[in-house]
């Protein structure tokens, strides 16, 4: 058995979409982490792990922002990968230009549309902003990409003005309308409320983009999905602006185990993209973060050792190896024989019973005295006993 989750989640009515897209943005939202700059190489290699993970779409950039950027966006469109490779635009044809000439296969163009995002930031109406955006959809269009249109703080946005902007842009013949919680400020129960509203009159596939801000990125995207939303923007380790994004690993592994989705992903892979986007973002990976967090199948207290000795289930809802995971028996103040025993099998030592526990009051008392116990320190200890027999 590789996993064992609640019975209980068998028991909720859950229904989710025939179709859902996953599209990760860590290339680009992800890269809007102050202090992140990927290199293109960089790019090319975390694009080219993510579709070996068998992502649907990669937003590989914002083509606007440099020319390296472009090349960099290029460079990956042309890779022959088989995810779809998207980029962000501005309601500018400038911007989608710049995209063309990257030959991406779509775009998410974007602008605010809650009122202090109109009166503050771009000092429009709410007229003059449908009408730029129309605009934008329709020359995207016509240059056969696919459109996906972003309303920027569509979590604070007026629902009938919300409204109409997505079913003008259906009436353009955009493919996607994302909700962007910008600012993390949407329940579940809120996102809910919002998706069955633009359900009664919204048809397109309509996509979540979540942010962390109270740390409800993931489950707000699972909410939206149940309640008939199509897609969901991730990205690697949570990284994003502010307090991030929705996490794919996070995302990937609750639809596969806990609500029974399989949306077909080689979780396997998760620990090597976790690793490789923490190496080239310089931002280091939480030991706690949940699915490739270091301490995820680390295991010290006595009483949780023995039971995961005879039984790993019992203190883990799934095999380590599904997300490319290993577990460690970790050695301190809370180890017990059978833990240490496990420790003293795995370098091919024997002790007596005696010695045994003599080791274990080592044990305890080093790493209470502040020494960490790796295998080094654990050998010296094994040492200092007498009658230590090899095998």
């Amino acid at each position: 058995m590789q996993y064992y989750t609640s019975h209980y989640n068998k028991e909720a009515e859950i229904k989710f979409p025939k179709n859902i897209t996953i599209y990760d943005t860590t290339l680009r939202d992800g890269e809007q982490t102050p202090g992140v700059c990927f290199t293109a190489a960089e790019k090319l290699e975390i694009a080219k792990k993510l579709d070996e993970l068998k992502i649907h779409q990669i937003e590989a950039g914002f083509p606007i922002v440099s020319e390296q950027e472009r090349e960099a966006i290029k460079n990956i469109a042309n890779e022959g990968l088989n995810a779809e490779i998207i980029s962000l635009a501005r309601t500018k044809k400038e911007d989608i230009d710049a995209a063309l000439k990257c030959d991406v296969d779509g775009i998410i163009t974007f602008m605010g549309t809650s009122d202090i995002h109109l009166e503050h930031k771009m000092h429009i109406s709410r007229q003059e902003a449908l009408n730029v955006c129309m605009n934008s959809i329709e020359y995207a269009k016509d240059h056969g990409l696919f459109v996906a249109f972003s309303a920027e703080d569509a979590t604070r946005t007026d629902l009938d003005f919300l409204k109409r902007t997505y079913k003008k842009a259906e009436s353009y013949g955009v493919d996607r309308v994302h909700i962007a919680d910008t600012v993390g400020a949407i329940t579940p129960q809120g996102l809910t409320y919002l998706i069955k509203e633009l359900r009664k009159e919204i048809n397109v596939d309509i996509a979540m983009h979540c942010h962390n801000d109270f740390g409800l990125a993931v489950i707000n995207s699972i909410s939206g999905l149940l309640a008939g939303g199509n897609a969901i923007s991730t990205t690697v380790n949570g990284i994003g602006e502010r307090a991030g994004n929705a996490s794919l690993e996070e995302l990937i592994m609750a639809l596969k185990l806990l609500y029974g989705k399989d949306l077909g992903f080689k979780t396997k892979y998760l620990q090597e993209l976790s690793n490789m986007v923490s190496k080239y973002s310089d931002l280091q990976i939480p030991k706690n973060k949940s699915i490739v967090g270091k301490n995820v199948f680390r295991h010290e207290s006595g009483i949780h050792v023995d039971a995961v000795i005879e039984e790993p289930l019992t203190y883990e809802p799934y095999d380590p190896k599904l997300v490319g995971q290993k577990r460690q028996l970790v050695l301190g103040k809370h180890s017990g024989c059978r833990a240490v025993k496990a420790k003293l099998d795995e370098f091919g030592y024997e002790v007596s019973k005696d010695k045994l526990c003599k080791i274990v009051e080592k044990v305890k008392q080093e790493r209470e005295e502040g020494t960490y116990i790796n295998d080094d320190i654990f050998k010296e200890i094994v040492r200092s006993i007498d009658e230590v027999v090899d095998l």
